[in-house]
């Protein structure tokens, strides 16, 4: 297989508009002391020096905050301020650009680390008259398997507290139509696309690698492992080590895309997982997947989705993809992608703190389609009232200098 090129999509930002009331769901951003960043009052923090136990440039990790900024706020998606500029750092001059596949020649180059997840953002063009695609870090199309699948039975959909369940089924047209369709649209963007690839054994994993693999406009795979092994009756590849490994491994040999996998939640331990991906050859980890759960009818005392279970999204999660990116920062030395109730500024500052290098923005664009375009102006204004030029001082800040034990040591049971 050939050498690919990198993949790099700088060009001109525009800024996003920061009009009308406040959505629901959507909150101020606030700092950690609950004051709003780069206002009077904002606590200061180590300016510029290694964290602890870390070397400086040893990796996401090995940094440590720096002071908050002069208070000149800008008015954020609330209508609240967020940050301002201070001297001698301008919005324009912050890079927040990253590169999810460092290890691979060429790399995966986003202009920014706020993506769209796959499944909330169809294949982009559906929501091309609503914001500016090609201002997003990236795109995670819809769910790609070999063949055509029709779904799940209805109901798909339902509403929970601080989230929603989902169990559409991977309804999507089959890895040929895909290309076929929209590859070529996708050819002529500046906005990467990511193709989220899902499959019953491994065979079917590869057939679509081996499809997707040199199709201009396809700039990288979404390894979706949180789905039924056949061959292991119907176990997930994401939540057994050898299984992530093997599919991963798999992919690897079949295709030079840069390749993300993404993780379950619905494991015990994270860790010996995140490790087994990262030395089968992913270049990337995103995590975290939705949670399995379900939801009954009251009308009728049945489980109300059509296909029982559905899974878990939105701010009721956010928690538990904190917990996870935190733990699986710790063993990998590859970039980690955070997904999981993201839907503000401080939503994306605490996962990067937690050690993710991006983000990923899903159920919260059905509630408003600008939240990833405006935590992009927010998240540079931010960095821009600490003195910061890139947003990638921050990652990291929260974790430990030698990795701890996991949560399923019963840290929650002390005696």
């Amino acid at each position: 297989m050939k050498r690919r090129r990198s993949i790099v999509t700088s060009g001109p930002r525009a800024r996003s508009p920061y009009a009308g009331e406040p959505r629901l769901g959507l909150r101020a951003p606030r700092n950690r002391a609950g004051g709003v960043p780069g206002t009077p009052g904002a606590p200061e923090t180590t300016a510029g020096t290694p964290a602890p136990g870390r070397a400086a440039g040893s990796g996401p990790s090995g940094y440590a905050r720096v002071p908050g900024g002069a208070p000149s706020p800008v008015t954020g998606s609330n209508g609240m301020p967020v940050a301002g500029p201070v001297p001698g750092i301008a919005g324009a001059a912050v890079d927040l650009s990253v590169d999810l596949a460092p290890k691979r020649p060429g790399g995966l180059v986003l202009q920014n680390p706020v993506l769209v997840a796959s499944g909330t953002f169809g294949y982009g063009i559906e929501y091309g008259e609503v914001v500016d695609v090609q201002r997003l870090g990236a795109i995670c199309c819809k769910g790609t398997t070999l063949k055509p699948r029709a779904g799940n039975p209805p109901p798909r959909v339902t509403e929970t507290p601080g989230g929603m369940l989902n169990s559409i089924g991977l309804q999507n047209p089959g890895v040929d139509a895909v290309i076929e369709r929209y590859a070529p649209l996708w050819a002529g963007w500046q906005v990467p696309v990511l193709v989220n690839v899902a499959g019953e054994s491994i065979d079917d994993y590869v057939g679509v690698a081996q499809r997707l693999d040199g199709v201009p406009g396809v700039a990288g795979i979404e390894l979706n492992i949180s789905c039924p092994n056949v061959g292991k009756g119907g176990l997930q590849f994401a939540v057994d080590r050898d299984a992530a490994a093997a599919v991963t491994a798999a992919v690897r040999r079949a295709t030079d895309l840069p390749l993300l996998v993404k993780l379950s939640p619905n494991v015990t331990d994270i860790r010996p997982i995140a490790r087994a991906i990262e030395d089968a050859g992913a270049d990337a980890i995103t995590a975290i997947n939705t949670l399995s759960g379900i939801a009954i009818d009251r009308g009728t005392g049945r489980p109300l989705l059509g296909n029982v279970y559905g899974g878990l999204s939105g701010p009721a999660i956010r928690p538990v993809g904190l917990r996870i990116v935190y733990e699986v920062a710790q063993v990998v030395s590859i970039p980690v992608v955070a997904i999981g109730g993201i839907s503000t500024l401080d939503d994306a500052l605490d996962y990067l703190a937690a050690g993710a290098i991006a983000v990923q923005v899903g159920t919260a664009i059905f509630a408003d389609p600008e939240v990833p375009l405006r935590l992009v102006d927010e998240l540079r204004a931010y960095c821009a009232a600490r003195g910061l030029s890139s947003h990638l001082p921050l990652v990291g800040t929260a974790l430990p200098a030698r990795p701890g034990r996991p949560s399923a040591k019963g840290v929650e049971y002390r005696p």
